[in-house]
């Protein structure tokens, strides 16, 4: 195997913005700001979506306006068209 290819793993915190859970890991990313947690210096990755937030793993439901982005479209084509 050839040395020096691979890039340098770092201790690495993915921090959810919303709630707040940090997600302690190993990663290739590295920030401007640290944080010792444990007695480990970790970069701290501030994330605004993480498995802790995002409603496909919290099982929230939210409504999406379908409608309101399909009538905006057909205006908007409907404009167009009459050009």
């Amino acid at each position: 195997m050839k040395a020096d290819i691979h890039p340098k793993l770092n201790n690495v915190a993915f921090v959810d913005v919303s709630s707040g859970h940090r997600f302690l890991t190993r990663s290739t990313m590295r920030s401007n700001r640290k944080e010792v947690i444990d007695g480990e210096e970790f970069f701290v990755v501030l994330r605004d979506v993480t498995s802790d937030s995002h409603p496909a793993y919290t099982g929230e439901r939210r409504l999406v306006d379908t409608a309101g982005r399909v009538e905006k479209f057909t205006n908007k084509f409907r404009r167009a068209r009459t050009r």
